[in-house]
């Protein structure tokens, strides 16, 4: 999959190089091109100088083949825009964008964009969204034992019951983000397509939840 990462800090450049390592074609996006030098003397990606909201810089990147954009520049303005550009114009599949702003990254939530804030797992966050990972963790307590885990609703769980997903993983229902909106399930509630569901668990069963979703995702079992 081709990939364009708009912004070369320590977060864009740690994303292009991780991404050309497992195998992915990279483009990434700076306007000062002294940026580039973090990518180190083997990236063999793309280094395109410019603003990663102009249509021809994009295209220069080659997002008009790419499967994934990353704005992780360091203003939120900037990322937003790229991002609706990447989603909207060019019809990127997958985007995601770091926003510092907590209630601007709220409401990009809503247009279904994700969000990642500066903390110290946005790499690994952000990485997961692009590559369409569908378990990934969203928090963890001081102890490391107990984590939050956001599960993107495969087709395999449309139509069935939190209960029934619970059972299978083992794992706590916490929360349930459907159509932006943030609700608390019951067991009885039916997951539906493009439902985010918040899931509480321990180390020991984060394995267990990452195999009852995704061992569905094509399909019922």
């Amino acid at each position: 999959m081709h990939v364009v990462v708009m912004g070369c800090g320590r977060v864009g450049s740690a994303i292009a190089r991780r991404l050309e390592q497992i195998g992915h074609s990279v483009a990434v996006i700076d306007q000062d091109p002294e940026a580039f030098r973090r990518l180190g003397p083997d990236f063999g990606g793309r280094q395109v100088t410019g603003l990663g909201f102009d249509r021809q810089t994009l295209l220069d990147a080659g997002i008009d083949s790419a499967g994934a954009f990353a704005a992780v520049s360091s203003g939120d303005n900037s990322n937003i825009i790229s991002a609706r550009v990447a989603r909207e114009t060019f019809g990127v599949q997958h985007v995601v964008a770091r926003i510092y702003d907590s209630k601007r990254a709220e409401v990009f939530e809503r247009m279904g964009i994700p969000s990642v804030a500066t903390v110290p797992w946005t790499v690994n966050r952000l990485l997961r969204e692009l590559l369409s990972v569908k378990v990934s963790e969203i928090w963890r307590e001081p102890t490391g034992r107990v984590l939050l885990m956001r599960v993107t609703v495969t087709d395999g769980w449309v139509g069935r019951k939190v209960a029934e997903l619970e059972a299978a993983s083992g794992a706590r229902a916490a929360w349930l983000v459907r159509f932006g909106e943030a609700q608390l399930p019951t067991a009885a509630t039916v997951l539906q397509d493009g439902d985010q569901l918040v899931v509480a668990a321990t180390d020991e069963i984060s394995d267990r939840v990452h195999h009852a979703v995704e061992q569905r995702e094509g399909g019922r079992a």
